[in-house]
C-alpha cells in the first residue's frame, strides 16, 4: 500500500487530488491535513506514520508550503519520501526555493483534471522505474 499525504487548505482541490491520485494507482491510501501546522503536528505525533509521497501546496494560511517543506525534510525518517510541492502558478521564487529545499518536483495546479492525473502518471512511473 502506498502511503500519500496531501497537504493543501482548499478542500476541492483535495478531492481533486484524491480523486485523481486513485485513478493512477488504486493501491493509495491517502491522509489529507488543511495547512502545515496540522501536517507537522501529525508527524511529530504519530512517528510510526510515514508517507512515501508528500504533496504540498506552496500557499496556505498558518504555515506555508515552503516552510512546511523545511520542517519535513529534517525529519530523519522522512528521509525517503518523495517531496512535490504545488501552487496555481510555477512563480520562479517559489519553484527556486521548493527545489533548493529537497523538493522531487514543482507540480503547476492544472485547470483540467485530466492534466493532473497526467502528472501523477507521470510521477509514480518515473519513481517506480527508480526503486
Amino acid at each position: 500500500m502506498i502511503k500519500c499525504l496531501i497537504i493543501d487548505d482548499d478542500l476541492d482541490d483535495q478531492e481533486i487530488f484524491l480523486m485523481c491520485l486513485k485513478k493512477v494507482n488504486t493501491d493509495i491510501n491517502c491522509l489529507t491535513m488543511s495547512n502545515g501546522v496540522e501536517a507537522v503536528a501529525l508527524l511529530m505525533s504519530n512517528t510510526d506514520y510515514i508517507p512515501d509521497y508528500v504533496f504540498i501546496d506552496v500557499n496556505m494560511p498558518k504555515m506555508n508550503g515552503i516552510d512546511c517543506l523545511k520542517i519535513l525534510k529534517n525529519m530523519a525518517r522522512l528521509k525517503y519520501a518523495k517531496f512535490f510541492m504545488y501552487s496555481t502558478t510555477a512563480e520562479g521564487a517559489a519553484v527556486t526555493e521548493s527545489k533548493k529545499l529537497g523538493a522531487d518536483d514543482f507540480i503547476v495546479k492544472p485547470a483540467r483534471t485530466a492534466e493532473l492525473k497526467e502528472k501523477l502518471t507521470t510521477i509514480f512511473k518515473i519513481v517506480s522505474e527508480i526503486a
